[in-house]
Parts: structure tokens; C-alpha cells; sequence
């Protein structure tokens, strides 16, 4: 292992729908806006605050296709990545730069079309087989257990 980690883990909505871009050789990206929200209240003021943040997406090949099919604007999704920054020129000739998720895996927490709805169905989740929920931590429990008294070493 190099001892380091790239990896983004986020749940928010869409903000549009998925675009997509496909290539010659048979391939496709999907991209779409996702954004996160931050609230907490204003200890001066006793005002709730909220904070978006807005975060770029990137989808690759069938997952793109799968997102561009079940999710829309507003809907609700886990997505797991890495962060990868772009450098580009725009018109003028100026370096740009552009910060992107790449995503790895997803679940969608919304269905299409019934933002009521804050589960995927299981048809949904088999339509991406490598996408996985986010799982509540488990604490192990001890193998052995041990008397509270001293122990004799």
C-alpha cells in the first residue's frame, strides 16, 4: 500500500439531470451536479444557516447509463468516489481547472419520478451489482470473555 487515500463518500441531490457523452469505441461518461447541504444554527442570532456545497460527478460506461435511466434533478444519491482535478485551456488559451467526483459506486436513495420514496428497490440496486448502501458501523462483539478480576500474569 502507498499510504495514501483518495475517497469521497456523499449523499445529496441531483441538481440536474444526468448528461451524457458517448465515444466512438462504444464507451460513455454521465456527469451530473450533486449537492450537499450544511445547517446549523447561528449562535447569535438563533437563525438556521444552510450551506451548499456543489460537487461535479462523473459517471463511466453502464453506470452511466444506469444513472441516466433511474435518477433525475432532485432525486436523492449515495455516491462513493475519488477526487480528480482536470486541467484544461478555455477558449482564450487560459489554464482552467476543474475538480470532479469520480464515482465508483452508487445507490440510489430516491426512485425515479417519487421523491417520497427514500429507498431503492432491489430491482434498482441489481441494475448495478458492484453498487452497495452505506451500512451502519457494527461493533464487534469480543471473542473471549473476560472476568473483571485481576489476571494472574
Amino acid at each position: 500500500m502507498s499510504g495514501t487515500l483518495n475517497k469521497v463518500m456523499l449523499i445529496g441531490h441531483l441538481g440536474d439531470d444526468v448528461k451524457m457523452h458517448y465515444f466512438e469505441g462504444g464507451g460513455c461518461i454521465g456527469r451530473f451536479p450533486l449537492a450537499t447541504n450544511e445547517t446549523y444554527i447561528n449562535k447569535q442570532t438563533n437563525e438556521r444557516i444552510t450551506n451548499t456545497e456543489w460537487h461535479n460527478i462523473v459517471v463511466r460506461n453502464k453506470a452511466a447509463e444506469v444513472c441516466e435511466k433511474y435518477i433525475g434533478k432532485g432525486d436523492k444519491v449515495y455516491i462513493e468516489g475519488r477526487i480528480k482535478t482536470r486541467k484544461w485551456q478555455d477558449d482564450s488559451g487560459n489554464d482552467r481547472y476543474s475538480t470532479e467526483i469520480q464515482c465508483t459506486d452508487f445507490t440510489f436513495l430516491s426512485m425515479k419520478g417519487d421523491p417520497a420514496n427514500s429507498a431503492a428497490t432491489p430491482a434498482q440496486q441489481t441494475q448495478n451489482p458492484g453498487a452497495q448502501p452505506p451500512q451502519d458501523p457494527v461493533t464487534p462483539k469480543p471473542e473471549v470473555d473476560l472476568p473483571d478480576d485481576d489476571l494472574p500474569f
